[in-house]
């Protein structure tokens, strides 16, 4: 029996699955979380062979008395994994530490993390990226400006989502960005692309090929999301294109990702850009070598009537998968704000589209600066039923 070492596996709340599918497969799943085991859920209970809590995540130290912990009492450990964006790093560190080689190690951290260094692989497959500039001092970004013009878009070179992002559109908000960015951080600074995000999202084996690929569009920049308490809104295609298909297959080599899940983020052109393409054409914006956050496992799920955790499970366990998809749809997310008057209420939404519901609950905390206070999912056979169901929940008074 291989061990295997999920961290943090009851958060976000459906990666119990991952280790559910597991535990299935004949692996020896060993849980690390801040959160008492009394408190977990029954599911996460019973997809766990053992459950070890420490008083914080963050705490390294503790973390690492964990790990050494399950190698005394079960050995070898073949597998250490959270599939969560904020512990990437901590993965890596733990692996490295303790010599488990499937997975990133600490030398590929700056290419995965690092928005900066995403760009020369995202250039070796062949992929434009936008201009960009290392944040130092005033004067060195009105020079960038002088380059690309406003607007500009000013990010954390290592961060997750849209924390503290930043639209710079003039010279005075210029100047409230040197205020208010964090000291200490290295920022990037882009110039803003009108487009479309699409992503790649893939299930890739030990050779670097896909087991399992489908892709998300989001109509709505995460960044105006969070920073005007927008409506959240995204969508599981129907059908990969074939050029995302292409830009995903080609950042996956590039990158040389094997035996992971992934969200590879480009954006579709909405005008001509003479130094990057013409109108709908695919360029870069960032790779994320873990699942798309969220509901989005369990969307790729309804939209394809397939199980992604076992896909995962199955590529982890025997680095292949016989699991077939079934009719495929869209799938619809909506995340709505509280304290925003919108046209159709709860009642109305259920009546309408109830027939087309797949979920709809509460936003963990955590996640609902940028995925919206409630979510509702439903699946769509055309695009036209997508739109309208978008017209109707997304209206307010």
């Amino acid at each position: 029996m291989r061990n295997v070492i999920f961290l943090s596996p009851n958060f976000p709340t459906n990666y119990w699955m991952f280790c559910k599918q597991l535990k299935d497969n004949g692996m020896n799943v060993l849980g690390i979380g801040d959160q008492p085991y009394d408190q977990l859920s029954d599911n996460l209970k019973g997809a766990l062979n053992e459950y070890f809590c420490v008083s914080s995540l963050e705490n390294y130290d503790e973390v690492y008395r964990a790990v050494a912990f399950f190698i005394y009492k079960h050995g070898k450990i073949d597998w250490l994994e959270s599939n969560n964006e904020y512990w990437l790093e901590r993965d890596a560190h733990l692996r490295t530490e303790f010599h488990i080689t499937t997975g990133f190690q600490v030398e590929d951290i700056p290419r995965i993390k690092y928005k900066s260094k995403m760009k020369e692989f995202y250039i070796k497959a062949g992929i434009p990226v936008a201009r960009h500039h290392m944040v130092d001092k005033l004067e060195g970004a009105l020079e960038f400006i002088q380059e690309v013009g406003y607007p500009v878009v000013a990010k954390p070179d290592n961060g997750v989502g849209a924390s503290h992002t930043f639209k710079i559109s003039n010279d005075d908000e210029m100047n409230k960005f040197f205020a208010e960015k964090w000291e200490g951080i290295q920022y990037i600074m882009e110039e803003f692309i009108d487009g479309e995000v699409n992503s790649y999202d893939a299930i890739i084996d030990s050779k670097g090929q896909p087991l399992f690929e489908t892709g998300n569009v989001t109509p709505l920049s995460i960044m105006d999301v969070v920073n005007n308490n927008d409506s959240s809104i995204f969508y599981i295609r129907k059908e990969l294109p074939e050029d995302v298909r292409k830009a995903g297959r080609a950042t996956v080599e590039s990158f040389n990702v094997k035996s992971r899940f992934v969200h590879f983020e480009f954006f579709r052109l909405l005008k001509d850009y003479p130094h990057l393409g013409k109108k709908g054409d695919v360029i870069a914006l960032e790779v994320n070598m873990r699942p798309s956050g969220g509901v989005t496992p369990d969307m790729i799920n309804f939209a394809h009537s397939t199980d992604v955790y076992k896909i995962w499970a199955d590529m982890i366990a025997f680095d292949r998968s016989t699991k077939e998809e079934g009719k495929h749809a869209y799938c619809a997310f909506i995340g709505r704000r509280d304290g925003k008057n919108y046209v159709m209420k709860h009642e109305d939404i259920m009546a309408k589209y109830g027939n087309c519901m797949r979920m709809n609950e509460p936003v963990a905390r955590a996640l609902s600066g940028a995925m919206g206070d409630y979510m509702y999912l439903a699946t769509f056979d055309t695009e036209e039923q997508l739109n309208q169901y978008y017209e109707d929940t997304s209206k307010c008074w």
